[in-house]
């Protein structure tokens, strides 16, 4: 993706979404609920959720009655639950004029580049996910302040900016740039210590090239992910000390067992990632790696991934977390990884909305601020037509948004 936005983007993104978006800031607000899901598996009945200046403050049985300082939402019929976390998603990445994925050499203006990632950002809010880490885009940057200063309506993002990918580099220089991310005002540190899947997943760096960049990552306070297929990888990843493993396609018993005992989360894909490339196979064909070889491998990836998917949920102790890897064509559609992780991978429902929802935000170091119904938590509360503690299918018709107490969707009947 292009570096232009990154330098002169927060500009553009200032003029193009200067107004408010959403309706009005935080608020007094009554939420009256058909059930509460509270985000770690436990459920309420007919309950009513009380939020004042961006934070919940009560959740109880029954409907309360309302005070006339605070706004109502009947959301009788509905289930509420915690607004759902993408730990790995693109918002950046998207389809240019011509209907192609977007490179630095199209021709694209910074306006094209910006109104994009904004209609990216607000199809995944509308979808139900009220935050989003993106791995490696430095274009984020200027999203993400958008985002954050309540300009333009999107989830939360969090974001490592570029990437570390050269398996050239010396450990020293991977220190080095480790401290840079940080200056930047990076979230995390994103690493490609494996190919990528279309070119057979194999290990890139070196052990000692993972010890130096993980370990400079922990002594400056960011989390690391790694982008690892092969189970040579992983192994060094979580020897290392990283923080959290993407993809996994060939993570055998060993390493999976490997990643419970060292407490490494993993966020393994379902199917989304590798369908919607599939699927917009005359977007990506011809761009880099996606040749006919590439589109071939990622066929052949689809009943791995669910595979591993299924051995990593029967591992004892091992943290499996909710991303969907979302690029261009698949954002507000995150959440047919979770009815793929149920349908195909076999997870009970309740168990994947806990993955994208406190468990996820434990894995961003968010969980006392974000992921669970709770008094003193931050309002990020979605609403859905039916029980996806019973059918996940229902999270596919999100009709109420809340993120820090400001509505963003409400289309409840």
């Amino acid at each position: 993706m292009s570096q232009r936005l990154c330098r002169s983007g927060a500009w553009v993104l200032a003029v193009l979404w200067a107004a408010p978006a959403g309706a009005g800031g935080p608020e007094r607000a009554l939420i009256r609920a058909g059930q509460v899901l509270d985000g770690r598996g436990a459920s309420l009945r007919d309950a009513t959720i009380r939020v004042e200046d961006g934070r919940i403050v009560a959740v109880e049985a029954g409907r309360a009655t309302a005070d006339t300082s605070a706004a109502v939402y009947d959301l009788a019929g509905l289930t509420v639950l915690p607004g759902l976390i993408d730990v790995h998603a693109h918002l950046v990445w998207h389809f240019n004029a011509q209907g192609r994925l977007h490179s630095d050499d199209d021709g694209e203006t910074l306006a094209q580049a910006a109104l994009a990632a904004a209609a990216n950002a607000f199809a995944t809010l509308a979808a139900g996910f009220t935050t989003v880490q993106s791995p490696g885009s430095p274009e984020d940057a200027a999203l993400r302040e958008a985002i954050a200063s309540g300009g333009l309506p999107g989830p939360r993002l969090l974001t490592s900016l570029a990437p570390l990918q050269d398996a050239a580099l010396p450990p020293e220089e991977l220190r080095r740039l480790v401290r840079e991310r940080k200056s930047q005002g990076a979230d995390l540190v994103k690493i490609f210590a494996s190919k990528s899947i279309r070119d057979g997943g194999a290990a890139t760096w070196s052990q000692e090239q993972l010890d130096a960049a993980c370990g400079e990552a922990k002594a400056a306070g960011l989390r690391t992910l790694v982008h690892a297929h092969s189970a040579e990888a992983i192994r060094r990843a979580v020897l290392a000390g990283c923080t959290q493993i993407e993809h996994g396609v060939f993570a055998d018993e060993a390493t999976l067992q490997l990643m419970a005992e060292r407490g490494v989360w993993f966020d393994p894909q379902c199917s989304l990632i590798f369908r919607n490339y599939l699927d917009n196979r005359s977007r990506y064909l011809g761009i880099g790696n996606y040749n006919d070889a590439g589109f071939a491998a990622m066929e052949r990836a689809v009943p791995l991934a669910i595979a591993t998917f299924r051995r990593a949920t029967a591992t004892r102790g091992l943290n499996v977390v909710f991303g969907t890897d979302a690029v261009a064509g698949a954002h507000g559609r995150n959440a047919e990884d979770l009815v793929c992780r149920v349908a195909e991978g076999g997870q009970p429902p309740m168990a994947a909305i806990v993955s994208a929802t406190s468990l996820a935000a434990r894995s961003l170091g968010l969980g006392d601020r974000i992921g669970t119904l709770a008094p003193g938590l931050e309002a990020d509360l979605i609403a859905v037509a039916g029980d996806p503690a019973k059918d996940i299918t229902a999270l596919r018709h999100v009709v109420f948004v809340m993120k820090g107490g400001r509505v963003y969707r409400n289309i409840a009947p």
